[in-house]
């Protein structure tokens, strides 16, 4: 049964991982660097994984911009409000991905860590968070929180099934594209006839976002296709975020892992990138270079899980909208699930997209923040302009452009 699908909890990643990303998030924006008149392409310059994590004063901009931030996993409350009871249970979540009942009942390690991960806070916060509850406080705890779903009629997941296919349809006689699947990963491909490896001309993969799937991006696609008609065009599909009820993946999204091994294997089978062997070492060193990889707004955890295992595969990345940058700071999943409606705008974009049930089972039963956010340390030639490109809505309705502004500008965000 659908419910069934849905309660399924995810997978808890590494524990010394999610340690270090913790850490790594508490160093963000530590460096002290001016808002203008440094030189962003100094690469000497310091940068927050450079930093020591030191205790702030409690007026310092850097400790008031994160406590603004995480107030946010509290429902955006006044810090004042928050208590350590709330905060340990928020932190047991993102860590263990379990409920918290109290710190006395964990297992001394589980204890150890939040203790440790709270000291970090305090420290990053300048502030201390006093002892005790505060019952009206409610952590958003994103994985374990009922799911919300706007459930609609099954003609309507039969209409976008329906123009799903004819789109496919169109794009295979159009454009004499191929539609087929690579271990589980179902992608749509156009090769020119007379493009050859050789020319040095690199393909291009997008990563589509969230939404109605090929019926939403029928015209950017199109238009792609036909701008570029001389490079090869790789789509990888993904139902579970595109109201395909009827695909079998859509209560069952693939991992970061299992997306991240498809893909780089699809692009390896393809002859477009460098192949890795058994054990992790690139071999065919005469293969081509690389691809440019294009993604759109929730296409940017693909493509973030990509630069983190298959860096060497995406010579060029262009991210449109991306939300995989400073993900843990929680307006994404504020914003999308859990802010209150107060216009028509945010309502619509509630029930079409946000409560729909893949889209709900995806974000709110299979997201993991520290697979998901992109450091910039770890895009590939992140200052070349000519290699790496951003494009972030100034009025973006769901995450802060102007945090992603400053994570793509440097590491100090």
């Amino acid at each position: 049964m659908l419910t069934e699908h849905i309660a399924n909890k995810p997978f808890i990643g590494d524990l010394r991982e999610l340690q270090a990303a913790f850490k790594r998030v508490l160093q963000a924006g530590l460096a002290d660097l001016p808002e203008h008149g440094y030189d962003e392409e100094d690469v000497g310059r310091p940068g927050s994984p450079e930093e020591d994590i030191i205790a702030l004063d409690f007026t310092d901009p850097r400790a008031m911009d994160f406590r603004n931030y995480l107030r946010t996993w509290f429902g955006r409350v006044p810090w004042s409000s928050l208590r350590k009871r709330e905060v340990y249970a928020w932190l047991h979540w993102s860590i263990f991905n379990a409920p918290f009942a109290t710190l006395e009942s964990l297992p001394q390690a589980r204890q150890n860590v939040l203790r440790e991960v709270l000291e970090m806070i305090e420290k990053r916060a300048g502030s201390p968070i006093p002892n005790g509850s505060n019952p009206e406080i409610k952590p958003l705890l994103l994985t374990l929180d009922p799911v919300s779903i706007a459930w609609r009629p099954l003609i309507w997941y039969a209409g976008v099934a329906l123009s799903n296919y004819y789109r496919r349809r169109h794009f295979k006689s159009k454009w004499n594209a191929k539609i087929a699947t690579y271990n589980g990963l179902e992608y749509i491909l156009r090769i020119p006839p007379r493009w050859s490896a050789e020319s040095g001309q690199r393909p291009i993969v997008f990563l589509h976002g969230l939404g109605l799937g090929l019926t939403q991006y029928s015209m950017f696609l199109s238009h792609l296709l036909q701008a570029v008609n001389d490079l090869p065009v790789l789509i990888p599909l993904q139902p579970h975020v595109s109201q395909e009820i009827f695909h079998p993946r859509f209560l069952k999204p693939m991992s970061r892992h299992e997306s991240a091994a498809a893909l780089a294997g699809l692009l390896q089978e393809l002859g477009w990138v460098k192949g890795r062997d058994e054990d992790g070492d690139i071999v065919q060193e005469d293969a081509p270079a690389g691809v440019t990889v294009v993604s759109h707004s929730n296409g940017s955890f693909l493509h973030a899980w990509m630069l983190k295992a298959y860096p060497e595969m995406a010579t060029r990345s262009c991210f449109v909208d991306p939300v995989t940058f400073c993900s843990w700071e929680g307006d994404l999943c504020y914003n999308f699930i859990y802010r209150p409606c107060t216009n028509g705008l945010e309502l619509v974009m509630k029930y079409f997209v946000g409560a729909e049930l893949g889209v709900a089972n995806f974000l709110q039963r299979h997201f993991d923040w520290n697979a998901n956010s992109l450091w910039y340390e770890e895009i590939p030639n992140a200052r070349d302009p000519s290699k790496t490109m951003f494009f972030l809505g100034g009025k973006d309705a769901i995450v802060d452009a102007s945090v992603s502004l400053s994570a793509s500008r440097s590491p100090c965000k």
